[in-house]
Parts: structure tokens; C-alpha cells; sequence
């Protein structure tokens, strides 16, 4: 099978990845914070600035460990509307420079520059150009890393921060890649990075020179394969554009505070009321709902339950959700929670799917979540709330990122 990577002539993909998003929007708008520490949300660290990150600052970290690592650092609450607004001015960038765009996430998506020579110059002098754009546009720092993969233009981001812009030429990606630490490939989280340096892998190059039957024996064939793939800088991916999103979330820090169950039900209520609210507003349908919850540890989990039948009922997917919670609390009892998220995955065009009728009743949930949607987009999301919303504070809400 050929890779497509070696079938590029030149290192043409870009990864542009924004420099601690969050805290640099704050440094933009409020030009004392400039050069200093700056942190976002103050239960739990939601971004950092470099300045912060210098100190050993780093997110999901608790507030207070935070402030004690870098006392000097100046804590701002989150105001994602704001963050929303310059990730699209920042997509609009990279729209006018390739329609060839995959988003990752609010933050970083990658480019495919191939064929643009002639109009539009080399690949580094693209991402220069993109560079000073979001820089001049936007007001944002931005890194950029170009490669013949979407794997390596990605490492080679994370390299070149911050602000930065690095290029690894065609034929250069085995140099640049093998000195590297075994965690800047993906799929190495602690666990991994710590097996493997059990058995004496501590590098990329390691794992090239261990060989794929031998990482298959120590980490399993999947992740094996998948390791030894990247180590060997094969990664046939194309830049994938125009596809729908399959799931949409939202979660919200706690802090590291005790919550009751109650706080905890009201947080959920009130993230499901946002995402019913998205899915309708993008005319989609879903089938599962997934909770997540991180605890006092830091450790995670997942439950997750699909329906029979798709739905965009903000009650239907309440009684999921809560139902999902429900068998979690014991958990929470035991453990805290810093941390609840909820996702509606497997979506589906609304016009797509055939619902099923209902000839018991008629669906005034339906008129409901429509009258509710209708008061909320003319006056504003707080112009009606639910009752056991009312004087309480949830913490910090956010798009559902992957970690």
C-alpha cells in the first residue's frame, strides 16, 4: 500500500494551533495583563499563560495549586461568547488562505496547502503570511507546523511553540521525530509512556528500533501497530473538510469545593438546557447521550446510553442524562466531583430520520422547547430559566474538547 505522505513532494500540510487560547484572548482585551500571569477560571484552571505555564501551571489544575505554584498571577473568569467569537474570526483566516480546512477544535485545525505554490507561494511562506494575519486580524498568537503529515505537522506545532513557526522538510521527518520523547506521539498517555519506559523506551526512535512485533507484544496489537506507524512517520490521513459533526458537548468545572447532589443535578439540568437548545438550532437529531465526570483524583469516567429513536427533546434527553448521573452518584459520594460534562453523539439530519408518532398524546414538549428557544434567541439565553436554576452558580461552562 503506498503512504500517502511519501507521495507529496513537499512538507504542505499545516497544523495552526493557537497559543493558550483562552488566556491570550484575556491578554488581548486587557492590555495591563500583557507579560503577565494569567489564569482562567479559578476552581479549576481552565488555560494558563506562558507566563503561568513557566511557574508549572498547567490545566485542569485546582485553582488553589495553582495560585500557590505562581502567586503572582492575576485569575480572570471564563467568557467563552468572547473566546466563540475570535475562534471564528481565526477560522475565517483560514478559510481565505485554503478552502482545504479541518477544524480539531475551537482552537487548532489543519490546512492542506498542496498545489498553491503558484498563487500563493511555499508552505512556510503561507503559514507566515496566515501567521501574521490572525496576529494583525484577530490579535491573537498563533503556531504553526508544517509537514508532509497531519501527524508530524501536529508534533511539529507542539515543537514550535509559542508563537512560533517550524517546518519539517521532506526527508527531514525521521531526524526531527526519533529524539523526541515517546509522549509527543498520540495515544501515549502516562500509563503507556510508563510501560514503555519500564521496558527501556523512552524515545521515538526507540520504538522504531524495537520493532512492530515487539511494541504489539508489550502495549497490544492496536496500539502496538498505531505506535510504531507514527514512529516511523507514516500516517496516510488526508485533511478531511466538509464533514457534519457527529457529537456536540458542553462541560463545567466545579472546583474543587464539595458540591451537593443537588448543585450537581442543577449543573446538569442547566448544561442540558444549552445543548437541546444547539441541537435544535442546527436541526439535528441524536441517539446517545454521554455523561462524563472527573473527580477529586483527577480520574475520569464515561457512561453513555443510545436510544431506540433520535430525538431533539430537551426533556427526553434530561431523563437520559439524569438517569446516566443517577447511576454515577454513588461514585460522586465517594470520590467528589470537580468536573461534569455531557455530549449528544451519533447526530443525525433531522429530515433524515422518520420519528416515530406518538398516537397516545399530542408532543407538547415539542411546542415547548420550540416557545422556549423562540424567548431565549429574541431576549437572550437568561430571559427564561428553570426554577431550581434560579440564584445558583455552576461554574464554568465550555465547548467539549478532547483531552
Amino acid at each position: 500500500m503506498r503512504i500517502e505522505q511519501f507521495e507529496r513532494s513537499e512538507a504542505s500540510i499545516l497544523h495552526a494551533d493557537l497559543d493558550s487560547f483562552y488566556a491570550s484572548v484575556e491578554q488581548r482585551d486587557h492590555p495591563r495583563l500583557r507579560g503577565r500571569p494569567v489564569l482562567v477560571g479559578s476552581g479549576v484552571v481552565l488555560a494558563a499563560s506562558y507566563e503561568a505555564k513557566a511557574a508549572g501551571v498547567r490545566s485542569p489544575m485546582p485553582g488553589h495549586e495553582a495560585r500557590a505554584l505562581c502567586p503572582t498571577a492575576v485569575t480572570m473568569p471564563p467568557r467563552f461568547d468572547v473566546y466563540m467569537a475570535a475562534s471564528r474570526a481565526v477560522f475565517d483566516v483560514f478559510h481565505d488562505v485554503t478552502p482545504l480546512v479541518e477544524g480539531i477544535s475551537v482552537d487548532e485545525a489543519f490546512l492542506d496547502v498542496g498545489g498553491l505554490r503558484k498563487i500563493s507561494g511555499t508552505p512556510v511562506e503561507i503559514a507566515a503570511r496566515l501567521r501574521r494575519r490572525v496576529r494583525t486580524d484577530v490579535g491573537l498568537p498563533i503556531t504553526v507546523g508544517v509537514a508532509r503529515s497531519k501527524f508530524l505537522a501536529k508534533v511539529v506545532s507542539a515543537v514550535g511553540k509559542p508563537d512560533g513557526l517550524l517546518e519539517v522538510p521532506a526527508g527531514g521527518e525521521l531526524d526531527f521525530l526519533h529524539p523526541l520523547p515517546v509522549r509527543r506521539l498520540w495515544g501515549v498517555g502516562a500509563k503507556t509512556e510508563a510501560r514503555l519506559r519500564d521496558a527501556g523506551v523512552s524515545t521515538v526512535g526507540q520504538i522504531a528500533q524495537l520493532g512492530e512485533n515487539r511494541m504489539c507484544a508489550l502495549l497490544g496489537r492496536g496500539t502496538g501497530r498505531h505506535l510504531y506507524a507514527l514512529s516511523t512517520a507514516r500516517d496516510p490521513r488526508r485533511v478531511e473538510t466538509g464533514r457534519r459533526r457527529s457529537s456536540i458537548g458542553s462541560q463545567r468545572a466545579l472546583g474543587r469545593r464539595i458540591k451537593s447532589e443537588a448543585d450537581i443535578e442543577a449543573t446538569l439540568l442547566a448544561i442540558v438546557d444549552r445543548l437541546g437548545g444547539r441541537l435544535r438550532a442546527a436541526d439535528r437529531l441524536t441517539r446517545t447521550i454521554v455523561l462524563r465526570l472527573r473527580f477529586h483524583d483527577f480520574d475520569a469516567v464515561t457512561r453513555s446510553r443510545s436510544m431506540h429513536d433520535p430525538t431533539d427533546s430537551t426533556e427526553v434527553i434530561l431523563a437520559v442524562a439524569r438517569g446516566l448521573l443517577d447511576e454515577a452518584m454513588p461514585m460522586i459520594r465517594e470520590r467528589g466531583c470537580t468536573l461534569i460534562g455531557l455530549s449528544l453523539g451519533n447526530l443525525e439530519d433531522h429530515g433524515a430520520v422518520q420519528l416515530a408518532l406518538s398516537f397516545d398524546r399530542p408532543d407538547h414538549t415539542a411546542d415547548l422547547d420550540v416557545a422556549v428557544d423562540a424567548l431565549r434567541g429574541r431576549f437572550g439565553r437568561n430571559a427564561i430559566t428553570r426554577g431550581a436554576l434560579v440564584h445558583r452558580d455552576h461554574g464554568a461552562d465550555a465547548p467539549m474538547l478532547p483531552d
